[in-house]
């Protein structure tokens, strides 16, 4: 048709996240119900849109783009011009256009919707049983795509053609499958078989896996981002084997249960943990026991579980045949990545598993289950942010150019930053294995080119071991820029809650490389995204032995013991029941008196190992932040007295007593006190001495911000008793929302750190 003088044009570009979910239908049916003309189509970085027709109806049009669009977009920018307008007939939707402009475009992988679920369970529905029914709401995104853009060639699912029925509705506009990348059915999909034995086995794959599951076996299946293992979670010898064969002695597994009312039995529910289990992104979600005969050594010293929903298809149908709770904990030997082909798995879970559940849907991307921790307010901590969150973009206080951060040694993710786009990786877990920095290169590699952006800035950890800081040194072409630890961790909550000015920082960790040669861990930063400066700490003891305190709880008692009681330390460790064999005793005491292989920390985390292993909760550790862990578990929550401490001033720096805080918790050992209730009495303590500190440094500094970072904020107890007493003291408290508290979230402050350093370099 001819355009007239009436006739607007407008040329409109969306960013955000809008490929993948059904963004291009939707602004197609947009503009057919106004009878507007022109197209729209993806291209690497964004939506573009080139739309006319009259005036009104043009505005109506954009401001719906915002206002309507799909649940699963994210509409983070809709920029526009006008033009001449050029007398387009209609309005189609054009093949994507590949570009190199760096954006966050990829969606994170979605739990199947309801509909999706319904058609599998309907048995006049051509996807009846199919285990890999998805649509535009729904399906994996992130763990298939190649390349952007997000189209289907560019996915791991470019192996199968589609079926006439799979095509027509992949390219009706007015389908809910509309351009579903993922779309398949029994005729031209993937499927899934049964092996055994180093053989398929015949027969219906999913009811015979239900009957292995029923008789105690343990499967190995293959999920949306890698593989789980999974046995019945009421049976104790089956999850005492799965535990022998993993190596994982301790450490809570996750369950999978058939549906909410099932959870329900499991686990005490309130509106939240519901909410957060329901939702799309399908986390597990750490919740108070509640019974309903689940194995004890499912999460043996812990007063929780990990459960979580089926997500995919396969899952749900799966739960057709099988126990109505499975253990469902990552498919790896120990600390390893997570085994996401076919053959790999076969390789590495090949003694760990009975059979294997298999598919022929290649995972480009790995991509672990996430973990929330549901509180009782309705607020929540996030504990590994991975599938159902990851790549979802952080938008930065500050503009940056391209920053990749390359994260800490444990608990690691990256982070790559444009503009003020930031998007933090999976994660990826310790680099402490070849295996794992493998893995680390692969997906670190992978966002770059997916993301189309070439860093200018590498900023890494200050310790030289850790591997993800020899990655950053070996870059070339590049500049670095070396980020204190916990600097990175208030940075992280100061850039995720959209604040560059400077605030008082609570950083509690395990351990962390000081700037004066010492073990940090337990530090009261003044701080902005460019700089810090510490202004308290944690009262410091030796680590006996250095790494070998870490691993060992009671060498740690034996330090704060050491410094509580002096030459007498010794009768008082035997009269609490930490005794050691003559010749590690004599080594002890040498290393806590000369300082041989034992630096000094002021260690949050390492005080909590010493109170666990003194009070008798946990002195055998057998994986990372397991004292901590039973020690929150068994304190008693009605309990509400607290040791009290002095503030010292020691070397300019506020010295909270911590050494007083242990001596008064041994004392209480000491005179038969309960366990429960020193636990409750001694993290009660800690958030009273920290709210305490707060309030000096605020006399001293007018700073009435507190951003609460590192893994002792995983915490429930300290960290809902630390922000209560704070705000009651007036203060706004900064904490976690988007990421990790604990080291998956420096990567995010390390990026913060270098961009505003960048950006004062360029205003001198």
């Amino acid at each position: 048709m001819i355009a007239d003088k009436c006739t607007l044009r407008r040329l409109v570009r969306i960013a955000g996240v809008v490929q993948g979910v059904g963004f291009r239908p939707f602004v197609y049916n947009l503009a057919h119900r106004a009878n507007l003309r022109g197209w729209v189509r993806n291209t690497s970085g964004s939506v573009e849109i080139d739309v006319e027709g009259p005036a009104d109806l043009i505005e109506d049009f954009i401001g719906a783009l915002r206002t309507e669009a799909p649940p699963l977009a994210r509409v983070e920018s809709v920029t526009h011009i006008d033009a001449d307008p050029a007398g387009w007939p209609d309005f189609r939707i054009l093949e994507s256009e590949s570009s190199d402009c760096a954006s966050s475009v990829i969606p994170a992988d979605v739990g199947t919707c309801p509909k999706c679920f319904e058609e599998t369970l309907t048995p006049t529905d051509r996807r009846f049983g199919y285990p890999f029914t998805n649509c535009t709401d729904c399906g994996p995104r992130f763990t298939i795509i190649h390349r952007v853009p997000y189209d289907r060639p560019n996915t791991t699912m470019s192996l199968f053609e589609m079926c006439d029925e799979c095509a027509s509705e992949y390219r009706n506009p007015s389908d809910r499958r509309f351009h579903a990348e993922p779309i398949a059915c029994p005729k031209c999909g993937p499927n899934v078989w049964l092996e055994q034995n180093g053989g398929r086995v015949p027969g219906k794959p999913l009811t015979i896996t239900g009957r292995l599951l029923w008789e105690g076996h343990v499967v190995a299946i293959k999920g949306l981002g890698g593989f789980h293992l999974a046995c019945d979670a009421r049976n104790e010898e089956a999850v005492r084997e799965i535990r022998i064969r993993k190596g994982r002695v301790c450490k809570p597994f996750a369950v999978m249960v058939r549906d909410v009312d099932e959870a329900g039995r499991v686990c005490r529910l309130d509106a939240g943990a519901r909410e957060l289990l329901e939702s799309r992104r399908r986390p597990i979600v750490i919740a108070i026991k509640a019974g309903a005969g689940i194995a004890e050594s499912v999460a043996p010293g812990n007063s929780s579980f990990g459960i979580m929903l089926p997500y995919t298809p396969l899952q749900e149908l799966l739960f057709e045949h099988c126990p109505p709770a499975l253990v469902m904990t990552s498919g790896n030997l120990g600390e390893e990545p997570l085994a996401f082909t076919n053959s790999s798995a076969k390789q590495k879970l090949g003694n760990l598993a009975d059979a294997f559940l298999m598919h022929d849907r290649d995972i480009h991307v790995p991509c672990d289950d996430s973990v929330i921790r549901a509180l009782p307010d309705g607020d929540a901590i996030v504990i590994r942010r991975a599938r159902g969150y990851v790549p979802e973009s952080i938008e930065l206080p500050i503009d940056c150019g391209c920053v990749l951060g390359v994260g800490a040694e444990q608990k690691n993710t990256f982070c790559l930053a444009w503009g003020r786009t930031a998007v933090v990786s999976q994660h990826i877990g310790d680099l402490n294995t070849a295996e794992a920095f493998d893995y680390y290169t692969y997906a670190a590699e992978h966002f770059g080119s997916l993301f189309r952006c070439e860093p200018e800035i590498v900023a890494h950890d200050m310790h030289p071991e850790y591997l993800s800081t020899k990655y950053a040194l070996a870059k070339g072409g590049v500049t670095l820029q070396a980020v204190q630890h916990h600097h990175a961790h208030i940075a992280s909550c100061l850039a995720e809650n959209g604040r560059a000015s400077r605030c008082i920082g609570l950083a509690l960790d395990g351990t962390g490389y000081g700037t004066d040669g010492t073990v940090w861990g337990g530090e009261i930063l003044t701080a902005d995204l460019a700089d810090f400066e510490r202004a308290g700490r944690f009262a410091q003891v030796r680590m006996p032995g250095g790494e070998a305190a870490i691993r060992d709880p009671r060498r740690m008692a034996a330090a704060f013991l050491h410094e509580a009681y002096g030459p007498d330390f010794e009768r008082v460790s035997r009269s609490i029941d930490i005794d050691f064999p003559a010749f590690e005793q004599e080594l002890i005491r040498r290393q806590l008196t000369t300082g041989l292989h034992s630096p000094l920390t002021s260690s949050a985390g390492r005080l909590f190992d010493a109170v666990s292993a003194a009070v008798g909760i946990c002195r055998d550790r057998t994986y990372e932040g397991q004292p901590a862990v039973e020690l929150e578990a068994i304190a008693d929550e009605s309990e509400l007295g607290t040791y009290s401490a002095p503030l010292i001033e020691q070397d300019g720096l506020l010295v909270l007593d911590t050494i007083s805080v242990f001596r008064a918790a041994v004392e209480d050992r000491l005179n038969g006190t309960a366990p429960s209730v020193i636990a409750a009495r001694f993290q009660n303590s800690m958030a009273d001495l920290l709210a305490q500190a707060c309030v000096t440094i605020r006399d001293r500094t007018g700073l009435n911000a507190v951003a609460l970072s590192g893994g002792v904020f995983q915490n429930a107890f300290v960290f809902t008793k630390t922000r209560a007493r704070l705000e009651r003291m007036g203060f706004e408290v900064l904490s976690h929302r988007l990421l990790p508290p604990n080291d998956g979230g420096i990567s995010l402050g390390q990026v913060a750190v270098a961009a505003a350093r960048a950006a004062r370099a360029r205003v001198k």
